[in-house]
């Protein structure tokens, strides 16, 4: 075991030196690591300096912490802190940046990208392979090689030329002389003496190359003012025709700073605009209602069975445009909302031959609840969900195009920038709508990109953009603020009164603004509140429910019916008025206020669906506050006349009237000549057409005719409800391995403690010479009576076994009791009590004392 007093050697005896509450940090923040849990601490330092372990380590981090680790990682191996605060603060030694670094280093050791104590700060080397500067991967601080990395390749004669030329006495050898070199770089007043000499077109050339990249290309026959740069070592070959700024001279230009412009505090989440709560909670709500009521629109659209599914899966275009002019909304709209049935589990394909999406049995479960549970139900799936709507139209890395409701729209990322977005808009005060662009700013600030994607075109600021937009669709936000329900369904705490500082990022949080004072101790603001466990969610869901049920509209169980053949719901109406309606007119406008137009189109397929014109004046009467108008009492009673006065059956089909007058005006009429028809006798008419074309085609004509069955009865015809097999939401794709519970987590770091307990525990001495990692190795004689006597001695053994699946690994136990050719004993790496075979056991050893 390592001696505290000791600086640790190596990443795993650094983890060794931490506390069990220290390694939970570590394994809270990089789940990866224990997945599968490592045998002991030295596997752990293994597995988090793997380099795909420790690219999603840096992924992580905010724009402080990574401009900390760039700059370690051009600092010596190992640094000082002292060194690394002047890279990072400069000569001037910044505040701000001074007064942060400390809580940015603190969160790289916590992630285990730093080990090491102030005076040998070290990057894990991975890290440092990643960050450092190289000419095929440019370091992001925009410096160069150091001195001695650049003139490697050089030739002796040359350096010692280079020294001269810099004013400094010539060396015996080419190490020393870049020694010299590198300390006169590094050196100040000198320095400053050395540029004062040079001429300004040098400077020039300095100044261009500075803040990088440090890279420039020259002729073989340089300039005068390239050439005095050239033969003081202010600039170095590295290839023909190129040559580079040195790190030491760039620093000493930069004046110590590795970044042009740090940033220790992340940017604020400015207001773009202040409403009263109540409003910002009504609008939201009023938002809520129609998003429920599109939803309904949606699925009562395909309620006899909706567009076919793709044969690669998800709706084809020209689908999706006929849902939206459905819906009355554009198309990327209508993708939102045929998304979120599915993701919300009312929608899916039923998996017929002729495959087609409909509606669920979920889906009628979902119409039978309160207005508010089911927008609760619909929120809490879009903020959970990894499919994406924002990318229907677009193309996947394959060049083939995403569809809605196909393949290739999860993004892991989706519900933890959904959940972040939404945490900022909690941050601010009720009623504060943040500026879109400042929310942006921020969310780059937490999770900067390393790689070349430009701002503003990367996935996580596109997932922003459509969060904001979603949430507004959905009525989460009203007016571009948070609702009290949204702030109910993050399971936010109570909401800030006046203006304070936005809510805390992952990784560092709020921090001074500009022109704020700082504070003498800075700490690191508290993270981010981690997304709701699954049964958090339910409650934080069902809150928000509650907070919403008072501000939605109650139902109304009226209509005003007007003149012009139109009836207006001044409110949404009750489910049952609103079928029945829906049967009897036409909707001809939405909003406000919804307007229903009477024809005789609709009033027949009430006619058709059962109803006589006494039940539909009965009707009228009972559910408008104005008088039936007269007009729409004809225009019912004239319809009820002619209805089922022509009656189309199957001969293929045929039509039969007491008034054989009237077949004979059919027979006359041109726009019959398409049906065929043939009389048959005075009161009967066949065609080899079916039924419905039939039915259609006298429809069209002007006729009201009526279906009968077989037996001669008027077919009475009802909206056929087509449901889909049961079927369950789609389960989000993880971003990962998922967070570990605190049972797990206690659990992992048990079995690593127990394992590295057996790694490096020294043992007694036995006869045979134990390499480490290898297990022991035992007669079976010596194997039972060494267990034998540590039952009476109450002794720990280590031992080797193997188990039924051939995986070998080494223990700590405590021998209670040996028999029948099995030993049952407490287990230290499984903190329990366990029975092993004796024949799977390799040998044993004992404990030493200390």
């Amino acid at each position: 075991m390592s001696n505290p007093a000791t600086p640790p050697r190596s990443l795993a005896e650094a983890l060794r030196a931490r506390d069990d509450a220290s390694l939970a940090v570590l394994l809270r923040a990089r789940p990866d690591l224990i997945t599968p849990v490592p045998t002991d601490l030295t596997q752990l330092a293994t597995r988090a300096g793997t380099r795909a372990s420790v690219l999603r380590a840096l992924e992580r981090l905010d724009r402080f912490a990574l401009e900390t680790a760039e700059a370690l990682a051009v600092a010596g191996d190992p640094a000082p802190y002292p060194e690394l605060l002047r890279l990072m603060a400069g000569d001037d030694g910044d505040p701000a940046v001074t007064a942060a670094l400390p809580a940015a280093l603190g969160a790289l050791r916590d992630q285990a990208l730093v080990w090491g104590d102030d005076e040998r700060l070290r990057l894990v080397r991975t890290a440092r392979e990643v960050l450092a500067p190289s000419p095929q991967h440019p370091s992001p601080t925009g410096l160069g090689p150091t001195v001695r990395e650049a003139t490697s390749g050089m030739s002796p004669g040359r350096i010692q030329e280079i020294l001269t030329n810099a004013g400094l006495p010539s060396t015996h050898d080419p190490v020393s002389a870049v020694d010299a070199l590198t300390k006169l770089f590094g050196h100040r007043r000198k320095m400053a003496k050395l540029l004062a000499a040079a001429p300004a077109e040098s400077r020039e050339v300095l100044g261009r190359l500075v803040w990088g990249p440090p890279y420039g290309q020259v002729t073989p026959e340089p300039a005068a003012h390239l050439r005095w740069l050239l033969d003081r070592g202010l600039l170095l070959p590295t290839a023909p025709g190129t040559v580079v700024l040195p790190r030491e001279v760039a620093l000493h230009l930069r004046e110590g700073r590795a970044h042009r412009a740090p940033e220790p505090v992340p940017p604020a989440v400015e207001p773009a605009a202040t409403h009263r709560p109540q409003v910002v909670d009504a609008t939201a709500a009023g938002q809520a209602y129609t998003a429920l009521a599109t939803v309904e629109e949606l699925l009562k659209d395909w309620d006899e069975g909706g567009p076919s599914v793709l044969r690669a899966g998800g709706l084809s275009v020209r689908d999706l445009k006929r849902t939206a002019v459905a819906l009355d909304v554009p198309e990327p709209i209508a993708a939102f909302w045929v998304e979120l049935a599915y993701g919300a589990g009312l929608l899916a394909s039923d998996g017929e031959a002729d495959e087609r999406y409909a509606a669920t049995p979920a889906y009628d479960e979902w119409l039978d609840r309160p207005p508010a549970e089911r927008w609760a139900q619909l929120a809490e799936a879009w903020l959970t969900a990894t499919r994406t709507p924002g990318l229907v139209g677009g193309r996947d890395a394959k060049d083939r195009a995403l569809s809605a409701l196909g393949p290739g729209l999860d993004r892991s990322a989706a519900p933890e920038v959904r959940h972040r977005v939404l945490t900022l808009l909690a941050g601010l005060p009720e009623g504060t709508a943040p500026g879109a662009d400042s929310v942006l700013a921020r969310l780059r600030w937490e999770r900067p990109l390393r790689g070349p994607q430009q701002q503003g075109d990367d996935l996580r600021t596109r997932l922003a953009r459509w969060t904001l937009s979603e949430a507004e669709l959905l009525g989460v936000t009203g007016r571009g603020a948070l609702s009290a329900h949204g702030r109910a369904l993050l399971g936010a705490p109570a909401p800030a009164k006046a203006a304070e500082p936005p809510a805390a990022g992952p990784g560092p949080g709020p921090g001074p603004g500009p022109g704020d004072k700082l504070p003498v101790h800075h700490h690191r603001p508290v993270p981010a509140r981690e997304p709701l466990s699954p049964p958090e969610q339910a409650v934080a869901t069902a809150t928000a429910g509650r907070l919403l049920a008072p501000l939605l509209p109650e139902p109304l169980d009226h209509v005003l019916l007007q003149a012009d053949l139109t009836a207006v719901a001044p409110g949404p109406l009750r489910r049952p008025l609103a079928e029945a309606l829906g049967v009897l007119a036409d909707v001809e406008s939405k909003g406000g206020a919804t307007v229903y137009r009477f024809t005789p189109a609709s009033v027949r397929r009430a006619l058709d669906a059962g109803r006589t014109a006494a039940d539909l004046h009965a009707f009228l009467t009972t559910h408008s506050r104005t008088p039936v108008p007269q007009p729409l009492a004809y225009l019912i009673d004239d319809v009820a006349r002619r209805h089922g006065h022509l009656r189309v059956g199957a001969a293929s089909a045929y039509v039969r009237c007491d008034d054989d007058t009237m077949l004979g005006e059919i027979m006359a009429d041109k726009r019959a000549a398409a049906l065929r028809l043939r009389r048959l006798a005075p009161t009967v008419l066949a065609t080899q057409a079916d039924p419905a074309t039939l039915l259609e085609g006298l429809r069209a004509m002007g006729y009201a005719p009526a279906a009968e069955s077989a037996e001669g009865d008027v077919l009475i015809t009802r909206a056929h409800a087509h449901r889909t097999p049961p079927r369950t939401a789609p389960e989000p794709v993880p971003d990962g391995p998922p967070a570990p519970d605190p049972t797990l987590l206690a659990a992992a770091i048990r079995a690593i403690r127990a394992g590295d307990l057996a790694a490096t525990t020294p043992r007694k001495p036995t006869g045979t010479t134990v390499q480490g990692g290898e297990l022991p190795r035992t007669t079976a004689a010596e194997t039972l009576a060494t267990m034998q006597a540590a039952v009476l001695t109450g002794d720990t053994l280590w031992i080797g076994y193997v188990n039924a699946e051939g995986t070998a690994s080494q223990r700590v136990i405590a021998p209670i009791r040996v028999e029948g050719g099995f030993v049952t004993a407490y287990d230290h790496t499984a903190d329990e009590v366990r029975t092993y075979p004796l024949h799977r056991v390799t040998g044993v050893a004992e404990l030493a004392e200390d």
